[in-house]
C-alpha cells in the first residue's frame, strides 16, 4: 500500500457540488485567453486551480472535476461547431448543441484520466507534483490531438501567443509551451497550497515568465521579399455552393486574381467552387494563359479530380514560364465535412452539407516556387498540426521559406473561430520562423511575419484585397529539426517517462 503523503496546508473541504460548479466556470475562462490573448495568465491561474484541487480530493472526484473542466473549456472553445450543424446543416437545435457537448466530453476523457493519475500518483511535494501535473496535462493534450486524427483545437499553448511563454515555440512547439504552462501554474498553486514555503512556486513562476519573456530565438536567415495580394471574397456561406450564385462567386475571384499585379496573388479555399472540366469550356485553359506570361503567379482553391480517381480539396498554383500547373492537395482531413469516420454516415446524412470524402494528399508535399521563393501551402484545418507541416523540412533545401494558408471559415459564422485560427497560424511562424499568407473567405485574412506578428490584415467579414510584402527565411529552428525527424515522439516519450518514474516511486512508498 502506497504511504501517506506529506499533509497540506488545512482547507475547509468543498462541497461537489460548489466543486464541481468552479471546475466547470474554470474551464469555460480558459476560452478567453485565446480570443484575448493578452489574457495569457488567464490560462495559468485556471490550470493552476485544477492543479490545486487535484491534491485536495481524491481520486475519482480529481477525475470528474477533470473531466468537466475539459468538457467546457471544449463547449465554450468550439460552441461554433452549432452553427456549422444547425444554421448550414439543418440539424434541430437540440441534436446540434447535444453533439456539441458529446464531441467535448468525449474529447476531456483524456483530461479525466490525467487528474485522476495525478491524484493518486502525486509525491506530496510542490515542485515534483508540479511536473507529473504538467507531463500528464501534456500527454492529454497530444492524445486529443492525435488519436482519431486529432483534434488539437484550443490546445493551451496557443493562449500564450503573445505572452513570455511564446519564445519558446522555436524550440518545443504549442505542445511544449502547454507543459511549461502547466509546470508553473502548479508550481505556484501547490506551493501556496502548503504550510511552508507556499511563495517559492511563485517566485519560479515569475522567474521563467522573466527569463522567456527576454529570450530572442534567431535561427533563421531572410532571403527575398515577395509583393503579395491576398483576396477576402466574403461569400455567406449558404450562397458559396448554392447554383444561383456560384456565377457571381466566381466572376469576383477570378476578376481579382487577373487583376493582381504583385509577384503572387492568393485566393481562398474553394474560391473557384467548380471542378476545372465542369467550368465553360475554354475558361480553365484561359485562365491558365494569363499567368503563363508576365511577372505575376496566382495560387486558389479549387477541388480536383473525378468519380473514378476520387476527389481531393487542392490549390493550383499558375507561374510564367510553367512547364505544368502546380497541384496541392489537402493532406489532414476534417472529420464529417471532408471524410466521413466509420460507422457515423447515419450522423452526416441527418445534415443538408454538400460533405465530401476526399482523398488524403501527401504529407511532405512539395512548395509552390514563386521568384525563387517556396511557398509552402496548407488548407485550413492543416495548419492546427505543426507537426505535420514540419514534415516538409526534411530537406533544408526544399523546405519552404515562408507558408501560405488558404481557408473558409465561413461555415462558423461571425463568431471567435475567426481569432482562435488566426492565433493558431501565428504560432506556426513562431514555430518555424517563416511568414505565413493567410487568404481567407471571411477572415482573418492577414500576412504573418517570421515572428507571429500581423503585420497587415483586412477587417474580417468584409469584401476585399490585402496588398503588402512578405520576406522568405531559411534554416530550421530546432523545433523544426526534430519534429520533422521525429514528429510528436520527443515529448510524449518524456512525458510518458516522468509518469511512469512517479508511478514507480509512489509504488515503492
Amino acid at each position: 500500500m502506497p504511504g501517506p503523503l506529506p499533509p497540506a496546508l488545512p482547507i475547509r473541504p468543498l462541497s461537489l457540488p460548489f466543486d464541481l460548479v468552479i471546475a466547470a466556470v474554470a474551464g469555460a475562462l480558459q476560452t478567453a485567453s485565446y480570443v484575448y490573448t493578452e489574457a495569457w495568465w488567464l490560462q495559468l491561474i485556471c490550470a493552476g486551480w485544477l492543479a490545486w484541487r487535484g491534491v485536495m480530493t481524491g481520486t475519482g472526484r480529481a477525475a470528474v472535476l477533470g473531466w468537466l473542466f475539459g468538457t467546457a473549456w471544449m463547449a465554450t472553445g468550439t460552441w461554433w461547431l452549432f452553427i456549422s450543424m444547425h444554421r448550414y446543416g439543418g440539424l434541430p437545435g437540440w441534436m446540434a448543441l447535444l453533439a456539441v457537448l458529446a464531441l467535448s466530453g468525449f474529447l476531456s476523457v483524456y483530461l479525466a484520466a490525467a487528474m485522476g493519475a495525478f491524484s493518486r500518483w502525486r509525491f506530496g511535494k510542490p515542485g515534483l507534483d508540479a511536473l507529473l501535473f504538467a507531463a500528464l496535462w501534456m500527454l492529454a493534450e497530444l492524445a486529443r490531438g492525435v488519436i482519431f486524427t486529432g483534434f488539437p483545437w484550443v490546445t493551451s499553448g496557443y493562449a500564450h501567443v503573445d505572452g513570455p511563454l511564446a519564445s519558446l515555440a522555436p524550440f518545443v512547439g504549442v505542445y511544449g509551451i502547454g507543459f511549461m504552462a502547466a509546470l508553473i501554474s502548479a508550481w505556484a498553486a501547490l506551493s501556496f497550497a502548503q504550510a511552508r514555503r507556499r511563495w517559492v512556486g511563485a517566485a519560479v513562476a515569475v522567474g521563467v515568465l522573466v527569463v522567456t519573456a527576454n529570450t530572442r530565438a534567431g535561427f533563421t536567415t531572410p532571403t527575398h521579399t515577395l509583393s503579395v495580394t491576398l483576396l477576402q471574397g466574403n461569400i455567406p456561406q449558404e450562397e458559396k455552393f448554392a447554383s444561383d450564385h456560384l456565377g457571381a462567386a466566381l466572376e469576383w475571384h477570378v476578376k481579382g486574381l487577373v487583376s493582381a499585379r504583385s509577384d503572387l496573388v492568393i485566393a481562398p479555399e474553394t474560391a473557384v467552387p467548380l471542378l476545372p472540366q465542369q467550368l465553360p469550356d475554354g475558361f480553365w485553359d484561359d485562365l491558365r494563359k494569363r499567368f503563363a506570361t508576365g511577372h505575376t503567379s496566382a495560387l486558389f482553391g479549387v477541388p480536383l479530380g473525378s468519380e473514378q480517381t476520387g476527389y481531393t480539396n487542392s490549390a493550383v498554383g499558375f507561374a510564367p514560364g510553367a512547364k505544368e500547373d502546380y497541384r496541392y492537395a489537402k493532406h489532414h482531413l476534417v472529420p464529417f465535412g471532408e471524410f466521413i469516420p466509420v460507422g457515423f454516415k447515419w450522423f452526416t446524412q441527418l445534415m443538408n452539407i454538400p460533405l465530401g470524402d476526399f482523398n488524403r494528399g501527401a504529407l511532405n508535399a512539395p512548395s509552390f516556387v514563386v521568384n525563387g521563393e517556396r511557398i509552402g501551402p496548407n488548407i485550413c484545418y492543416e495548419d492546427l498540426f505543426g507537426e505535420e507541416l514540419a514534415a516538409r523540412f526534411s530537406s533544408p533545401a526544399l523546405a519552404p521559406t515562408m507558408f501560405a494558408n488558404i481557408s473558409n471559415i465561413g461555415w462558423f459564422g461571425e463568431t471567435i473561430a475567426v481569432d482562435q485560427h488566426l492565433h493558431i497560424s501565428r504560432m506556426r511562424s513562431l514555430e518555424f520562423e517563416r511568414a505565413m499568407l493567410r487568404a481567407t473567405n471571411t477572415g482573418a485574412t492577414v500576412i504573418i511575419d517570421h515572428r507571429g506578428h500581423v503585420t497587415q490584415s483586412l477587417k474580417p467579414f468584409t469584401v476585399g484585397f490585402l496588398e503588402g510584402n512578405v520576406q522568405g527565411r531559411e534554416g530550421l529552428t530546432p523545433f523544426a529539426w526534430w519534429a520533422c525527424r521525429y514528429n510528436l515522439w520527443p515529448l510524449a516519450l518524456f512525458g510518458a517517462l516522468v509518469v511512469a518514474v512517479f508511478a514507480g516511486m509512489r509504488r515503492r512508498r
